[in-house]
C-alpha cells in the first residue's frame, strides 16, 4: 500500500461493522447475495420475456421494415460487428422478408456519422437508396426505438443486432409501440462479445426504467416520411 495516506490505509484495512462474529459475516454475505440478485434481475427479465421473439434470417417472420442499430465505426466504415448486422439486413432484403431498412445511429458530431456509413454500406451492395432510411438521432437503443415509431411511423419491424443486445432492443421497441421480432447475429465469443454481455447487465436496468417511464428521446422532432416513401417504392416494384 505504498503511496497511500494514513486515512486511506485505515479505510482499506478496516473490516465492516460486525464482521468479527460469524453471525455478522453471514449477514454481510446475505446482503451481497441480495445485491447480486437485484443486479441480474433486469437481465433475466429480458431473457425470459424476449428470447422467444428471436430467430434467424431464415426463421424470423417477414415485416415491412428492418431496423439496424449502430455499433461503431472504424476509419469511417462500419465496425465488424456493425457490418455483420448490415449483412443480416441485406439477407432479409434479398429474401424479400423486408421491403425497407431503417438504419439508426449516432451522428452527434460532424466527424462521427454512423448513419451515413450504414446507408453507404447497404447502397454499395445493391439496395436502392430510397429503400434505406437514415435516423441520425439514434443515440441509444430507446431513442432509436421510440423515434422509429413516433418519427418514422414504424409499426412492425425486424430488429437486427448481436444476440446479447437484441433482447433489450425487442423489449424497448415493443414498449415504444412496435410489433417487433428480432434476428440475433452471432459472433466469436471474443473480448468484445464478453464486454457486451457484461455491459448488458447494467443496460438492462436502464431498459426496465425506460419501459416504465417511457421518456421522450433526446431529439424528437417532426414526423419524417422516409419509411413511407420506401414502402411505396417497394409496392411499385
Amino acid at each position: 500500500m505504498q503511496g497511500l495516506g494514513r486515512r486511506w490505509r485505515w479505510l482499506l484495512t478496516r473490516r465492516p461493522p460486525g464482521w468479527g462474529s460469524r453471525r455478522g459475516q453471514r449477514r454481510w454475505f446475505q446482503a451481497l447475495a441480495v445485491c447480486a440478485a437485484l443486479g441480474v434481475t433486469p437481465d433475466a427479465w429480458l431473457f425470459v420475456t424476449q428470447a422467444h421473439k428471436i430467430g434467424t434470417v431464415q426463421s424470423v417472420p417477414a415485416a415491412p421494415v428492418a431496423v439496424v442499430f449502430g455499433a461503431g465505426l472504424m476509419d469511417g466504415r462500419p465496425s465488424p460487428y456493425l457490418a455483420h448486422r448490415l449483412d443480416a439486413a441485406l439477407e432479409l432484403y434479398r429474401a424479400h422478408k423486408v421491403q425497407a431498412i431503417l438504419v439508426t445511429g449516432d451522428n452527434g458530431t460532424r466527424e462521427y456519422d454512423e448513419t451515413d456509413a450504414m446507408r453507404a454500406y447497404l447502397i454499395e451492395r445493391g439496395v436502392p437508396g430510397v429503400r434505406v432510411v437514415g435516423d441520425y438521432a439514434g443515440f441509444d437503443t430507446w431513442d432509436s426505438c421510440t423515434r422509429a415509431h413516433r418519427v418514422f411511423g414504424v409499426d412492425r419491424a425486424v430488429l437486427i443486432s448481436q444476440t446479447f443486445h437484441v433482447r433489450r432492443a425487442l423489449a424497448l421497441c415493443r414498449a415504444a409501440g412496435i410489433d417487433a421480432s428480432g434476428v440475433g447475429v452471432e459472433e466469436w465469443h471474443d473480448t468484445t462479445w464478453h464486454y457486451g454481455e457484461v455491459r448488458e447487465i447494467g443496460s438492462a436496468a436502464k431498459a426496465l426504467l425506460n419501459v416504465v417511464v417511457r421518456p421522450d428521446p433526446t431529439f424528437l422532432g417532426r414526423h419524417e416520411d422516409g419509411v413511407a416513401k420506401a414502402l411505396a417504392d417497394a409496392a411499385r416494384g
